[in-house]
Formats: C-alpha cells, structure tokens, sequence
C-alpha cells in the first residue's frame, strides 16, 4: 500500500503541458484532467476568427488530457488485477458488470439480470 500511496502523491502535483503546433497556445492539466493554465504565447489570436481561435483552445486541451491519462494509466497499471483493461477504466468505457459476471455472482438488486451470453 506503501507503493501505492506513492503513486498517488506523485500524480496529485503531476502536470502535463501541450503546445499547438504553431506555439499559439498552451493548456496544462493535472491528473484529475482539469485545467489548470491555459496561455496565448503569441499575439496571433487576436486576428483568428472564433471557431478557429476556439478549434485551437480545445485541441490543446484535449491532448493534455489524453497524455496525462496514459501517463495516471501507466502509473496505476501495476496495480490492476489481472485481466482488467486500464485503458478502458481511463476512457470510462470500463463494464464491471462483464468482469463480474464471469464469477456467477448473484446480481445486484435493482441492477439489469446478466445474461447467459454475458457468462460465456
């Protein structure tokens, strides 16, 4: 648990920077995949139309966000029980109702009945 916790304070002052090809703007983000700055290093924006100004802003974002989740991925890999997919539990598309299902564990009251193809 030890290595764990020292993952976890790692990661809590872990930042990871993008800067869009044309070095217009930059998002930083920490392992919670907020952001935390965001900063126009040229004056070019001012003559940028909106969509296009705002196309920039978020795409610098959005791979701020996508490498610093492969980085909280790769850090807590280690960790993850065999078999499960830690990129998917990253992109949320994680079903722990499928990993489940494999034990023929009763289901959960309120919860969906799995189906016989689910435990196959």
């Amino acid at each position: 648990m030890a290595e764990f916790g020292e993952v976890s304070a790692n990661l809590e002052s872990a930042i990871e920077e993008v800067v869009s090809k044309d070095r217009l703007v930059g998002a930083k983000v920490n392992a919670k995949g907020e952001l935390v700055e965001l900063k126009f290093h040229t004056q070019k924006y001012r003559q940028m139309a909106p969509a296009e100004l705002s196309a920039a802003v978020v795409d610098v974002i959005e791979r701020a966000r996508r490498q610093m989740a492969v980085k909280v991925t790769q850090a807590y890999a280690q960790f993850a029980p065999e078999g499960v997919d830690m990129d998917a539990i990253a992109t949320g598309s994680f079903d722990p109702g499928s990993m489940l299902g494999k034990f023929d564990l009763p289901h959960l009251p309120g919860a969906p009945a799995p189906s016989p193809i689910d435990r196959q």
